[in-house]
């Protein structure tokens, strides 16, 4: 089997409402949809939702690195041989995990079809059966925060992720208010997205939070410092998760090191797709840290293949991929039994695309063989 053609697709994904985190509020998600073809006549699509401020990829650069560099470089290749796929997209361009993230997906869904198997059957086999969703609430006003948490509840969520980032102490007031609103009903998790920047604002705000459970605070320290999470971590028995600060194995490596947290937080678009997950989950695993698999706010197409690695692994304890239940509409068709998530075994990744919505979302495109 040989990868024959690769079409790309720039698409803006719309939001039901705005998405605010603490760098950037975020009114649609663009998204780079690749569909690759073989000479046998298998389709596999991927997807890459770059975020400047986390892996400093963007859109268009994006779209311009698959056309011109690592999709020429992957043309003709074997999607079954997916270590050398990925050796020779590490050899023409550094970084840039999202990008290869869309091609490494596409060629899993490729491999699965072909196979005749689910993704997880791939890197695995299936260790989970089911997962609760999260429900994740963007930054706002402490009563709207604590309001959409009571609705949630009603629907059968049990696990909330706070936004927040801002002001610690305003930060603090939301925090509070959805724990009042939801204690006892709900666990709670706070995301910083690296908002609070230093450790002497994070351990303000952790004081502040002494008399609340909270199952984990997450990057309250900006990405690159490892060493900051360490000394948090040092000061307070509270769970500490690293996000935006673990991108891929030499991060890891250093967590491990300095026993810098308590869980990571493993994105597709942070590490390259699939197979890097899937390496990274092994490595916390020698190191008895447990992984969370997230998301950039994805299509069903990468938000499938985040599933098909959290269930492949024991030591990932937690999924946060609900970009589809983000959006009104999506190229895609993956199923969610809110409050809980459960994979089909469907070949491949497991979803069909949608090739009318995909060209009503699509804003520009292009095609190399």
């Amino acid at each position: 089997m040989k990868i024959t053609s690769m079409s790309l697709y720039a698409i803006r994904l719309p939001l039901h409402q705005p998405f605010i985190i603490s760098y950037h509020t975020y009114h649609d998600m663009p998204s780079i949809i690749v569909k690759l073809e073989t000479d046998e006549g298998v389709v596999g699509y991927g997807e890459a939702v770059p975020d400047e401020h986390v892996t400093g990829e963007t859109w268009e650069s994006t779209f311009h690195l698959l056309k011109n560099t690592l999709g020429p470089a992957i043309i003709g290749e074997n999607p079954l041989q997916i270590e050398k796929i990925h050796e020779k997209m590490n050899k023409v361009a550094y970084g840039v995990p999202a990008a290869k993230a869309a091609l490494d997906i596409a060629c899993f869904d490729l491999i699965g079809k072909k196979l005749n198997q689910p993704v997880y059957q791939l890197i695995g086999g299936r260790y989970h059966e089911e997962f609760p969703i999260t429900h994740v609430l963007s930054i706002g006003e402490p009563e709207k925060m604590a309001n959409e948490a009571a609705e949630q509840v009603q629907m059968g969520y049990t696990s909330f992720k706070i936004k927040v980032g801002t002001d610690v102490m305003k930060d603090i007031e939301r925090i509070k208010a959805v724990y009042e609103r939801v204690n006892g009903e709900a666990v709670i998790r706070i995301d910083v997205n690296q908002g609070w920047k230093t450790t002497a604002q994070t351990l303000k705000g952790i004081r502040a939070l002494e008399d609340i459970d909270i199952d984990w605070l997450e990057q309250p320290v900006l990405a690159d410092d490892i060493d900051g999470m360490a000394f948090i971590r040092s000061k307070t028995d509270m769970s500490l998760m690293i996000d935006e600060g673990l991108k891929g194995q030499r991060e890891m490596k250093e967590i491990i090191q300095k026993n810098a947290a308590d869980r990571v937080n493993i994105k597709l678009m942070k590490c390259g797709g699939i197979l890097p997950a899937s390496k990274l989950a092994y490595q916390a695993e020698l190191a008895g840290i447990e992984c969370q698999v997230g998301s950039m706010v994805e299509s069903s197409i990468a938000s499938s293949a985040g599933f098909h690695v959290a269930f492949s692994k024991k030591n990932i304890t937690s999924v946060e991929l609900t970009g589809p239940l983000k959006f009104s509409k999506d190229v895609g068709n993956l199923q969610y039994n809110v409050p809980f998530i459960r994979l089909n075994e469907q070949p491949g990744l497991g979803i069909e695309v949608d090739e009318a919505i995909l060209a009503e979302l699509t804003v520009f495109k292009d095609t190399i063989c």
